[in-house]
């Protein structure tokens, strides 16, 4: 019942197309199916459908797995502990310059973490 399609967005780029449809107000006043479609006073009606990208339609049908669920039931645990290391042990911010620097820094800062764990379950 379109009049006109139209595709919007760029191929190739980020963000997905999306399909685009228009409809004839004049139809939309008359059909059966307007309610909760067609707004009294409306200028113009269009529809659009987003077209999702291979990557994107391969991520959606992953995250339906039983597999992805129990991983993100889990997955609050890990970045509690990530933030503990963030912002309470400085491993957000590089103290020294380096790559050197860096991979110490990051090994002390999980070894305090770590010993604290530690001594907190031999209490």
């Amino acid at each position: 019942m379109a009049i006109r399609k139209a595709r919007q967005g760029k191929k190739g780029v980020g963000a997905n197309q999306t399909d685009t449809y228009f409809f004839d107000i004049e139809k939309c006043k008359r059909c059966p199916l307007k309610e909760g479609c067609y707004k009294e006073g409306a200028k113009s009606k269009t529809y659009s459908v987003s077209i999702k990208s291979d990557e994107h339609s391969e991520q959606m049908a992953f995250q339906e797995t039983e597999y992805f669920k129990v991983k993100a039931k889990e997955r609050y645990k890990i970045e509690a502990k990530n933030s503990e290391l963030k912002h309470g042990h400085g491993y957000d911010v590089a103290t020294s310059s380096g790559l050197l620097g860096m991979q110490l820094q990051g090994a002390m800062s999980i070894f305090a973490v770590n010993l604290k764990r530690i001594l907190k379950l031999t209490d």
